[in-house]
C-alpha cells in the first residue's frame, strides 16, 4: 500500500475505451483575481490527435496537488478520470502584489478526449486546503467549437529516447526558448545534456526504459531571453522572463497556450523548456512545466531539480535562516508535497524509512549517522517545516542525488504513469 501518495474513489477501475477516444482534450484556461477572490474562466476547448497520457489509474489523483480537475460521465454522474496540478497564478495569490492588484495568468491542461457529453470540474485549493475558486463546465465531443490542432504544421522535432508505446512511456517534450532558426543545432546539444543529467539520477536512470523524450525546435525571433533587472527584453517563443515575482532568478513564462501550440500534433505529457541564456535561474510547477536557464555552469543540476518540482510535485527543501516561518505553508496542515512534512500527519510521508532510534526531529549534527531523518527547516521556512535528509537535491546544485525520500517519491510517480 503506498501511504499518503494515491487519492482513489471507491468503485471498481474505470476502462479507458468505454468513456475515452484515442485522441487529447486540450483546455485552455483563465484564472483569475486578487488574494481576496478567485475565479475560474474558460477559454478554449480543443482536441490533438493523440492521447500520450495514462489508460489506468483513471479516477486516481497522481498527488493532491493545488488544484484538481474531476471528469464526469455526463449521464450517469460517474468520474471517469482525474489529475492535479499546480499553478502560478496559485503562487501569486501569496505575493504582496496580490492584495492590490488583479491579475490573470492563462493555465492548459491535458485531458482524454471523451466519446459522450462530460462534465468537467476544475478546483484551486489555498495552502490550507480549503476550496479556493471551482468551475463546472459540460464538454460535448460534437461541439463544432472543439478546435482541431496539430493535424497541419507540426514544428520540426527528433527523439532523443524512444523506449516504447505512448500508453507504456511517459512522454516528455523538451522545448526550445530563445534559440533562433540558426540555433536550433545549439538547441539540440543542449537537450541532450539535459536527457544525460536527468537520467543520470535515480530513480530516472534505472527507470530510463519507461520514458520517451522528444525535442522540438521551437524558433524565437531573438536569442536570449528576456532580464527585465538589466532592461534587456527579447522577442522569443513563450515570453519568458527572470524577475518572476520580482525574483530575479525565477524564470518563468505567463505563455502557457503558445507552449502547448508549440507541442501540437507531438504526443507529450510533461513539459521541459530550455532557456538560451547564460543568466542563473529557473523554476518549475508541477504539470505545468519546467523552466532552466541552459547555459549557466549549474544548468545541469537546475534542470534535474526543477523537474523534480514539475514532474513529481517535489518541494524545495531549502530554507533560509533569518525565516522563522513563511506564509507558503501554515504549520498546522500537512502539505501535499512528500518531501516536506510539518508533523501533522506524519505517518502519510516517510515515517516508516526512518531506522529505529532515529531521533525526531534529527540533529543536524547526527548527519552522518542517519541518511533518512527528521530535519528542521525547509519549504522555504527554518523552523516548523522539517525535511527527510540533510542534503538533497531538492535542496542544493552541489549534492549529487535525490535523497531517499524523494526518490521513493518519484519512483511512486513513475510507476502510477506506467503499471496498470
Amino acid at each position: 500500500m503506498l501511504m499518503g501518495l494515491f487519492v482513489a474513489l471507491s468503485g471498481g477501475a474505470q476502462v479507458f475505451t468505454d468513456y475515452f477516444a484515442d485522441k487529447t482534450l486540450r483546455v485552455d484556461y483563465l484564472f483569475t483575481g486578487d488574494a481576496r477572490k478567485q475565479s475560474i474562466c474558460l477559454n478554449e476547448c480543443s482536441e490533438l490527435p493523440s492521447w500520450a497520457g495514462r489508460k489506468h489509474h483513471l479516477a486516481e489523483l497522481p498527488l493532491e496537488g493545488n488544484g484538481q480537475i474531476v471528469m464526469r460521465d455526463k449521464a450517469s454522474g460517474d468520474v471517469i478520470y482525474r489529475t492535479s496540478f499546480s499553478s502560478l497564478f496559485q503562487e501569486w495569490l501569496e505575493t504582496d502584489e496580490a492584495t492590490h492588484v488583479e491579475k490573470g495568468f492563462e493555465n492548459t491542461f491535458l485531458l482524454p478526449f471523451p466519446l459522450k457529453p462530460t462534465e468537467v470540474e476544475i478546483t484551486l485549493l489555498s495552502p490550507r486546503r480549503k476550496v479556493r475558486a471551482t468551475l463546472r463546465h459540460t464538454v460535448d465531443p460534437d461541439d463544432v467549437l472543439i478546435r482541431q490542432k496539430g493535424l497541419t504544421h507540426v514544428l520540426p522535432h527528433k527523439y532523443l529516447l524512444k523506449s516504447g508505446s505512448l500508453e507504456r512511456c511517459i512522454d516528455v517534450a523538451i522545448l526550445a526558448e530563445g534559440y533562433t532558426p540558426e540555433e536550433m543545432d545549439v538547441f539540440y546539444a543542449d537537450a541532450e545534456a539535459a536527457c544525460e543529467s536527468l537520467f543520470s539520477h535515480e530513480p530516472f536512470k534505472s527507470m530510463k526504459k519507461c520514458f520517451n523524450v522528444v525535442a522540438v525546435a521551437s524558433p524565437s525571433e531573438d536569442s536570449g531571453v528576456s532580464v527585465p533587472r538589466l532592461e534587456d527584453w527579447k522577442q522569443t517563443a513563450f515570453g519568458s522572463h527572470f524577475s518572476t515575482f520580482y525574483s530575479d532568478r525565477y524564470l518563468t513564462t505567463s505563455q502557457v497556450s503558445d507552449i502547448h501550440d508549440a507541442l501540437a500534433g507531438i504526443p507529450y505529457e510533461h513539459i521541459i523548456i530550455l532557456a538560451n541564456t547564460e543568466e542563473y535561474g529557473g523554476g518549475g510547477i508541477y504539470n505545468a512545466y519546467t523552466l532552466t536557464a541552459a547555459h549557466h555552469p549549474q544548468f545541469a543540476p537546475v534542470v534535474v531539480h526543477e523537474f523534480g518540482h514539475s514532474f513529481a510535485g517535489l518541494a524545495d527543501e531549502y530554507f533560509y535562516d533569518d525565516d522563522v516561518m513563511t506564509d507558503t505553508y501554515p504549520l498546522d496542515i500537512e502539505p501535499w508535497e512528500q518531501n516536506i512534512t510539518t508533523r501533522i500527519n506524519f505517518a502519510s510521508k516517510w515515517e516508516d524509512m526512518l531506522k529505529s532510534r532515529t531521533p525526531v526531529p534529527t540533529p543536524t549534527s547526527g548527519r552522518m549517522d542517519h541518511a533518512v531523518g527528521v530535519y528542521e527547516g525547509g519549504g522555504y521556512s527554518a523552523k516548523g517545516i522539517y525535511r527527510p535528509a540533510y542534503d538533497c537535491r531538492m535542496r542544493t546544485n552541489n549534492y549529487p542525488a535525490f535523497c531517499p525520500v524523494c526518490q521513493r517519491a518519484i519512483k511512486r510517480i513513475i510507476e502510477f504513469y506506467v503499471n496498470d
